[in-house]
């Protein structure tokens, strides 16, 4: 489940170094991120189907097969080019373990206890970008930017190895077996599940948000409010120390309140904190603290929402948990993508684009709540 962070997360740390190395400009260097992004969100959606196919341990080693080869590809690149066609192939490999590791979870589980189990592993997922950087700056104190590629190739290796200790979790007779272009042409049906494209919309709503605050806080704070990088990255770390305690929070209480009950709670505080942003990001009030508060609450609202929206997606279809896994994850990491484009294309140097842009992916997410009334049907 944290592929997808310590693969960008590691090297950040050593992006100036690669685009001196690769005589890249800083454009041209955030294609490495943007590519790898749009890698592991269309990647997802092969290996969804594939995983209903031939259950979940062939394709994640294989998709690990194609993360160590991006991963070394990445670390040999003596272009920019190069270097941003093997950050795709290693999202591609990459998304390979995070889409099934979610459809594991539900062939273990259900209801409250695969909502619990499925913030346990949010919880470990938000703890890699808070720990990535410093690891991937430890690396580069004692070696090149290359050596930060090989280390995730030899991590791959090894989580290739530690594979062969899972059991298989989705047994022969409950996979299906028509051809795999059959078995594709599924996401159609899926697509017209109301409560299936609430549940996803709500949660790419969030991840839209997300990603507008990944994008747009760093000008925000360090351009705008002039806090040091090292402050930033303090800032950084709380919000995502808030995440992890949402989601501590979500495990306990899925229980009592269940997910769907959660889900919208996280929604309701996501629109408050939003409103918040919005007011203090355009008048100025309060500064610095103005922004920083509910920004923390914000990003917090992950911890209900995201494992929420993955966990009532996957309830109702546990035979195709895989492709409905993929569905879902694709849907939340395009909607980050386009959240973080919208930050790029309104930025004024002021924090007001990427306040709006979190405020109105947040009330759009009430339209997908509202399609959770629709009639459940388990398939």
């Amino acid at each position: 489940m944290g592929f997808a962070a310590i693969s960008t997360d590691f090297y950040l740390p050593a992006m100036p170094a690669m685009a001196r190395s690769l005589h890249a400009s800083p454009e041209a260097l955030a294609l490495t991120i943007s590519g790898f992004l749009a890698g592991f969100s269309v990647g997802q959606l092969f290996w969804g189907p594939i995983g209903d196919r031939f259950g979940r341990r062939i394709p994640i080693a294989c998709g690990l097969v194609l993360f160590i080869i991006g991963s070394l590809g990445c670390a040999l690149s003596s272009s920019i080019t190069i270097m941003i066609s093997w950050r795709v192939v290693q999202a591609v490999g990459a998304c390979a373990g995070v889409v099934l590791a979610r459809a594991m979870v539900r062939d273990l589980y259900e209801g409250a206890r695969a909502t619990a189990m499925m913030s346990h592993l949010m919880t470990i997922t938000a703890a890699t970008p808070l720990l990535a950087p410093t690891i991937g700056g430890q690396i580069l104190a004692f070696g090149s930017w290359r050596s930060i590629f090989t280390v995730l190739t030899v991590i791959g290796v090894l989580i290739f190895g530690l594979l062969f200790t899972l059991p298989e979790t989705f047994p022969p007779n409950r996979r299906h077996h028509e051809p795999l272009a059959r078995v594709f042409a599924h996401y159609k049906d899926l697509l017209l599940q109301p409560r299936l494209i609430g549940y996803a919309g709500a949660g790419g709503c969030l991840y839209a948000g997300m990603f507008a605050y990944i994008s747009g806080s760093p000008a925000a704070y360090i351009n705008y409010y002039h806090v040091s990088p090292s402050y930033y990255g303090l800032l950084f770390g709380l919000n995502i120390i808030g995440i992890m305690g949402a989601n501590a929070i979500n495990a306990r209480l899925a229980h009592r309140l269940g997910s769907d009950r959660l889900l919208t709670l996280g929604g309701g505080i996501a629109i408050a904190s939003a409103l918040s942003l919005t007011v203090t990001g355009n008048t100025g009030w309060d500064g610095l603290w103005g922004l920083a508060i509910p920004l923390f609450f914000y990003t917090a609202t992950s911890g209900f929402i995201v494992a929420n929206s993955l966990t009532g997606a996957l309830h109702q279809h546990p035979r195709r948990a895989g492709a409905v896994s993929a569905l879902v994850g694709a849907i939340h990491y395009g909607s980050g993508i386009l959240g973080s484009a919208l930050v790029g294309a309104f930025a004024n140097g002021t924090p007001k684009p990427m306040t709006a842009i979190i405020l109105g992916f947040s009330l759009l997410g009430v339209f997908f709540l509202l399609l959770l009334k629709a009639p459940q049907k388990v398939t």
